[in-house]
């Protein structure tokens, strides 16, 4: 009996079988390599397709950021032609990411609406819509301006009282103008316009295209829409008494304020440059703009408190005194600081009064037991003097510097009046004043007229808020100045500007106030 299986592999048919077995493993080894190769192979693809579908994307944004600008620009990459606009906006509709309703402009029709239109201009063709701020009553009305504090600004005469309603409209938009001017930019004279819009709008007036106005005098009411010259009063005009128009500003000394008290301010006859000093020795010098007025330069005289400072009217340098027997001269031109004195043969041991007269050649000190020295602006050499009786408290020079006019301690009061005179008739001997001011009640340090002599401003350091601004044509006080507020503390100098735009006011506390005065149109 064997002992070797009847069912037993031969050793072929097991090698066969381990083949078979084998086979799978190595076609799924292939099969994975084939795979690998393809995905290599579709990498650059993919990213080939992935460049061309941003290169779409981004053409696809480019030409909607091109209609676009056209959209809110105009047609800047593609002009259209005249009379083609309204083709392409149809064709463009269903693909553009704004609709611009053009029908305000569009000038063509519907040919179903042709005939109720030319039927309905035939009949209106005569006609003008009205403007809807045209109020027909307005040339029934009459308005007393006279009577209400706020309507006596738009006064042109003094004994004015009744206007008609459209006066009083006309001169309501004039005081509107003037309060806020326009700007340049904005005029149509000034600015460089667009050829074509201006040969359209002639078309439209050539094809009768006619503007809602709505007011009897087309061409004249038309002209107040393209210059204000008639609605702005003049600089020259005449300041009407009773209420002053005046607005505050920004401190002109803001940038650098004073610890001391302010005792000089004084416009450049450019009146761009304002000068401030006082009892901290320090000399300031601001460029006024209303807005921002930034400080140019300052100067510490560290011997000299000052007491006052004056421009040489030809604006080429400065006279700076104390309660010192010298003074100092700056130039503005070179920057250079200079001290004179003590004058030669004189023993005053103060200088601190003075006045420049308006040929800018001579500088007269006020000195001791009334004497005038006089001294010249160039060499700064002392040329003469001259004496009056008593004691010299203030001087001025008159008919342009060939007249030096002084007071001395027996004139003036310490009560606060001021008395208004002729000057032909007081220096003729008539001493009668024509108006005396009492409306303050201290003794009355300082007094400066305005460019034009309408305004006379008076202040006295001994009270608080106490400046009073008069009219001169009428001798009359402002009644609206100082203001509520009563922000100027202890006044103790003012000046106006060259033009009169501006009124600067030094006080106790260190600061200048700014003000904009809005008769006057130019600084």
């Amino acid at each position: 009996m064997s002992l070797i299986s009847q069912n037993a592999i031969s050793r072929n048919r097991v090698k066969a079988r381990r083949e078979q077995a084998d086979e799978p493993r190595f076609l799924e080894e292939n099969k994975n390599n084939e795979d690998l190769r393809e995905s290599e192979l579709d990498i650059p693809t993919k990213k080939k397709r992935k460049k061309e579908k941003e290169g779409k994307l981004g053409v696809e944004q480019e030409q909607q950021m091109m209609k676009l600008e056209n959209f809110l620009f105009g047609s800047l990459y593609s002009p259209i032609e005249f009379g083609k606009e309204k083709a392409q906006d149809e064709a463009e509709k269903g693909s553009a990411l704004f609709y611009v309703d053009r029908s305000a402009n569009d000038l063509s029709f519907d040919e179903e609406d042709a005939e109720t239109d030319e039927e309905s201009s035939d009949e209106g063709a005569t006609e003008q819509r009205k403007a809807v701020w045209v109020d027909d009553e307005e040339e029934k009305t009459n308005v007393h301006i006279a009577k209400t504090n706020r309507l006596r600004k738009l006064m042109k005469e003094e004994d004015e009282s009744l206007i008609s309603g459209s006066e009083y409209v006309s001169r309501l938009r004039a005081q509107h103008v003037k309060l806020n001017p326009g700007t340049d930019w904005a005029l149509p004279d000034s600015r460089v316009r667009d050829d074509s819009g201006y040969d359209d709008e002639l078309s439209d007036e050539e094809d009768g295209a006619v503007a809602a106005r709505g007011f009897e005098e087309l061409e004249a009411f038309d002209d107040i829409l393209r210059t204000n010259e008639d609605l702005v009063v003049k600089s020259n005009a005449k300041l009407l008494p009773g209420i002053l128009e005046y607005s505050r500003l920004v401190d002109a000394n803001a940038e650098d304020p004073s610890n001391c008290p302010i005792n000089s301010v004084q416009f450049h006859r450019n009146a761009q440059l304002l000068l401030t000093a006082g009892l901290d020795r320090r000399l300031r010098f601001f460029q006024i703009d209303g807005k921002r007025n930034n400080e140019i330069q300052s100067i510490f005289l560290d011997d000299c408190p000052i007491r006052k400072a004056s421009f040489v009217p030809d604006g080429s340098q400065v006279i700076v005194v104390g309660r010192r027997n010298f003074f100092y001269s700056f130039d503005l031109v070179q920057a250079k600081v200079d001290r004179i004195g003590p004058l030669v043969g004189r023993e005053e041991k103060s200088l601190e009064v003075f006045e420049v007269s308006p040929d800018s050649s001579t500088i007269a000190f006020v000195g001791n037991e009334g004497y005038i020295l006089l001294v010249s602006s160039k060499t700064k050499e002392l040329i003469g003097t001259l004496k009056m009786n008593g004691t010299t408290r203030s001087l001025a020079f008159a008919n342009n510097g060939l007249q030096l006019l002084s007071t001395g301690g027996d004139a003036g009061s310490d009560s606060g009046i001021v008395n208004i005179y002729n000057r032909e008739e007081f220096l003729g001997g008539k001493r009668k004043p024509i108006k005396t001011i009492e409306n303050l009640t201290t003794k009355v340090d300082f007094l400066r007229f305005n460019n034009d002599a309408q305004i006379l401003a008076m202040c006295s350091n001994m009270k608080k808020n106490s400046m009073k601004l008069i009219h001169i044509p009428s001798c009359t006080v402002f009644s609206n100045w100082p203001g509520p507020n009563r922000l100027l503390h202890y006044p103790r100098c003012l000046d106006f500007s060259p033009g009169g735009g501006f009124m600067a006011v030094g006080n106790a506390a260190g600061k200048v106030l700014l003000y904009k005065l809005h008769h006057y149109h130019h600084a």
